[in-house]
């Protein structure tokens, strides 16, 4: 069942969705890291083996697609069109490895109504993404500009 569509007279501080499962294979790591990353320790197995990680790792820029693409498929604002306007404070911490399986935590940390354009707002969102080992992989602060309801606390 979908979920209900939001805006931000609906949200909170403290409020927070999960994400994932999501399991990273080898095949996609490299097929990522080919397109848009090609660095041996995202493509080539064996070379990866002899570098700094001991292994093939996923590309920072993957995890962060990851995360972007199952916001997008679970939509925990429902159809609420929503449009980012910042990421900050981006740390990839832990290394994603073929096989992790990343489980995703959105919470909202700020919420502001335009002052000039009281029918919209902006929330901060704070991802962190951990591993099946509940290793922090990656966090972010993310702006988002969405609609609101009405004008009321404007």
């Amino acid at each position: 069942m979908p979920n209900p569509d939001l805006a931000l007279d609906d949200l909170a501080v403290g409020d927070s969705w999960s994400g994932g499962p999501i399991t990273v294979t080898e095949a996609d790591i490299i097929r990522f890291a080919r397109e848009f990353d090609p660095q041996p320790m995202h493509t080539d197995p064996d070379v990866a083996a002899q570098g700094r990680f001991g292994g093939l790792i996923a590309s920072g820029w993957h995890v962060a697609s990851l995360v972007m693409r199952d916001f997008v498929d679970t939509a925990p604002f429902g159809a609420t069109p929503m449009l980012g306007l910042r990421v900050d404070e981006l740390q990839w911490l832990h290394p994603v490895r073929p096989g992790d399986i990343l489980q995703i935590r959105r919470e909202i940390v700020a919420i502001a109504r335009s002052r000039s354009k009281p029918d919209r707002g902006t929330i901060s969102m704070k991802m962190t993404v951990t591993n099946q080992d509940g290793a922090v992989v990656l966090s972010f602060l993310n702006l988002i500009q969405m609609p609101a309801r009405s004008d009321a606390g404007a």
